[in-house]
């Protein structure tokens, strides 16, 4: 659903000030040599703010009477902003709505701006790896409900720093549950993905809730462990949970390092589209408001100690997102020389799943399905992208390039990233930057100055 920015709620968030100085954990924040700091604290132009569509699901149900204030971790990031702003300005006088976020580099707080002035909508800076911050925000909002979508997502960075992807989706499910169960929690909606079943060959019947876990890299399976988690306090404490598994999820408000957003992105620059490997391994792709409605159905309708698929009917390649994109932008694409002028094969994962496929009958009989097609929900993301994407998180470029590295929010290009010293090696500073003597020999040698 798309509300006119003319409305109430964008006009009274537009008085924000976008040239007041970054928040005090942000200003002093220093980065190596050749990277980009990304300050999720950051405003767009008030001009540019109040032109952007204020988007969320189509559903709305009965209030629950259990039910009164959710906390939402990763509540500035991709899916959850959506889900956020979906229950606060469809419950108003319902739901008290907590969107709790360490704010990370893919996050911003331009994606839940236009709530700051509802009742029922409030921010709260803190970590899921920090039991502290976790007891502060449920006992200060007397949470009774958690959504837990906060979590290192990008399989790409799982490859290169995967003790972090741990750390987060492990040990921070882990810190939540034992704060839920020591606080009391009625609800705890945990948001996992399809990966956790691993690669499904094309001639396999679409996997339900009850088929094995077969992750195969380091994102998917911390997913997976986290469900383990998830699992065992239902067993363990009675923790009244209720898994979530869905497709690949795109739309407005995506950060650029996924797939369709990052493409976008690209042509916009007139810059080639970088493809992992050959581009045949495909993807059930849904649109974000389509999987906000079905986690409001799942809230008002699903219950307690299932698991749930969301399931999308499409399914398709990242070549062929190729070709849908250059054919959106007027490009040449139709012959293998046109295509492959905007099209640059890069080396492929360390191991890529072929497809995911799962079954979504579960969720349908809640009364679910998809109303969004990928023809529709396409025209409607590269829209957003082409007018807000380049400056509602910052600079992005680095994250353009294939296999950025990135490390809390300093972000680097992997070429970069190479030059600077490890943990081990000597390095030489110069103009207080460290490098290694490698990297400055070589700059200096191209006649380059620090």
């Amino acid at each position: 659903m798309l509300l006119s920015p003319s409305s109430t709620i964008a006009n009274t968030s537009a008085g924000t000030n976008p040239t007041s100085p970054p928040d005090s954990s942000y200003s002093n924040l220093t980065h190596r040599r050749n990277s980009t700091v990304l300050n999720p604290r950051s405003y767009v132009t008030p001009e540019l703010w109040t032109q952007a569509p204020i988007l969320k699901g189509t559903t709305k149900f009965e209030p629950l009477t259990d039910t009164r204030n959710i906390m939402v971790t990763g509540g500035a990031g991709f899916i959850a902003c959506w889900f956020v702003r979906h229950l606060t300005l469809t419950y108003p006088n319902d739901y008290n709505v907590v969107s709790f976020d360490k704010l990370d580099y893919c996050a911003t707080l331009n994606n839940t701006r236009m709530l700051e002035k509802c009742s029922n909508f409030a921010f709260e800076h803190g970590d899921i790896t920090s039991p502290n911050d976790v007891k502060r925000c449920l006992r200060k909002h007397k949470i009774d409900t958690i959504f837990h979508f906060a979590a290192q997502s990008h399989v790409d960075l799982s490859f290169g720093n995967s003790y972090q992807f741990t750390n987060t989706n492990v040990y921070g499910t882990h810190v939540l549950l034992e704060r839920a169960r020591a606080h009391g929690i009625k609800r705890f909606i945990h948001i996992s993905t399809d990966e956790v079943y691993g690669d499904v060959p094309d001639n396999a019947d679409d996997l339900s809730e009850t088929s094995l876990l077969a992750p195969t890299n380091p994102y998917s399976a911390s997913k997976a462990a986290a469900e383990m988690m998830v699992n065992a306090y239902r067993k363990s404490f009675k923790l009244p949970v209720i898994t979530v598994r869905s497709n690949n999820v795109y739309g407005p408000h995506q950060f650029p390092e996924k797939i369709i957003p990052k493409f976008v992105l690209l042509l916009q620059r007139q810059s080639k589209l970088l493809v992992h490997g050959d581009g045949t391994p495909t993807r059930r792709y849904l649109y974000a408001g389509d999987i906000v409605d079905a986690l409001d159905t799942i809230l008002h309708k699903g219950v307690i100690g299932q698991i749930y698929n969301i399931a999308s009917k499409d399914e398709i390649s990242n070549i062929d997102i190729c070709h849908k994109l250059l054919g959106m932008f007027g490009l040449l694409h139709s012959t293998p020389k046109a295509f492959n002028k905007w099209v640059e094969h890069t080396e492929d994962r360390p191991f890529n799943d072929h497809r995911y496929a799962t079954d979504g009958t579960k969720l349908a009989v809640l009364g679910w399905q998809q109303r969004t097609s990928f023809d529709d929900g396409i025209r409607t993301t590269v829209d957003w992208y082409r007018r807000f994407g380049e400056v509602w998180w910052g600079d992005i470029s680095r994250i353009l390039t294939p296999f950025p590295v990135v490390e809390g929010n300093e972000i680097w290009t992997k070429e970069e990233h190479e030059a600077l010293p490890s943990d081990n090696e000597l390095g030489v500073e110069e103009n207080n930057t460290v490098w290694t003597k490698k990297a400055l020999n070589n700059l200096q040698a191209s006649g380059g100055t620090v």
